[in-house]
């Protein structure tokens, strides 16, 4: 019965961002779960490198790719247009793509700062509507919105990060009050300070990772692993009455002082 709630067979779950890092956990983590897949990234290439990577590893499973800008409100409309054409229904969307962008405040450029909301809040508000509008008409839906500890805590030099990522858990709670009657559910991931390439050079900086691992009550970096458990948790009916909220995911470090 506990396993049954957390398969994930007959679904199809869209992950944007997951030609690599936490996107491409996220994607074989509900692969492994019995989830057919639909790659998402920005280059044709990329995405096919993807989805054959993921192919390769979870056989049981369809793997298929669209390449589409996510900051395109026509392009993402026809790509999830196309996709339900082509692969079925979208059962859960992981609007997980993001950029960061590290400048002190007083030197960002407003392009810097627009192409930062763009990606990070304005996608998934785009992709997230074009998704809702045909899971509303089937009366049911998962849409998982990756965070951050940034959604909680603030650092200098990431204004525009910390920004959109406060703004992501309101449009989660936006989503969930008006399309949680419909029999959607809505809920965001709070990552602490993963292990990934987009991370790489503070893991590098001795001072930098001396601090996470100080400041962190579990006194290490997160894997990218550990977001699998509580995505397919979201992703299956084992949240079936969990609506609106996110989930931090960080190791303990947006509990203390």
């Amino acid at each position: 019965m506990t396993e049954s709630l957390f398969n994930l067979a007959g679904k199809t779950a869209l992950i944007t961002g997951s030609t690599r890092g936490i996107g491409a956990a996220l994607a074989e983590g509900l692969a492994r779960s019995g989830a057919d897949i639909v790659i998402n990234g920005t280059t044709d290439a990329g995405v096919a490198d993807a989805v054959a990577r993921l192919a390769a590893s979870a056989p049981d499973v369809t793997v298929s790719g669209r390449a589409f800008d996510i900051t395109d409100d026509v392009a993402v409309e026809a790509a999830i247009a196309a996709i339900e054409s082509e692969q079925g229904p979208i059962d859960i969307l992981v609007n997980n793509a993001g950029i960061q962008h590290r400048v002190p405040m007083v030197d960002l450029d407003v392009a810097d700062w627009e192409r930062v909301v763009a990606v990070n809040l304005t996608a998934p508000f785009l992709v997230g509507r074009a998704v809702a509008r045909r899971m509303l008409t089937r009366g049911a839906g998962k849409i998982i919105n990756i965070c951050s500890i940034q959604t909680e805590l603030a650092r200098p030099s990431i204004a525009p990060y910390t920004a959109t990522k406060g703004g992501l858990r309101n449009l989660t709670r936006a989503m969930t009050a008006e399309w949680a009657k419909h029999g959607l559910q809505i809920n965001g991931i709070a990552p602490g300070y993963i292990r990934t390439e987009m991370t790489q050079a503070l893991i590098d900086d001795p001072a930098f990772n001396s601090w996470v691992v100080g400041r962190t009550p579990a006194e290490r970096w997160g894997e990218v692993q550990d977001l699998i458990g509580p995505a397919v948790w979201l992703a299956s009916d084992a949240s079936a009455y969990v609506n609106g909220q996110v989930v931090f995911v960080d190791g303990g470090m947006s509990v203390v002082v």
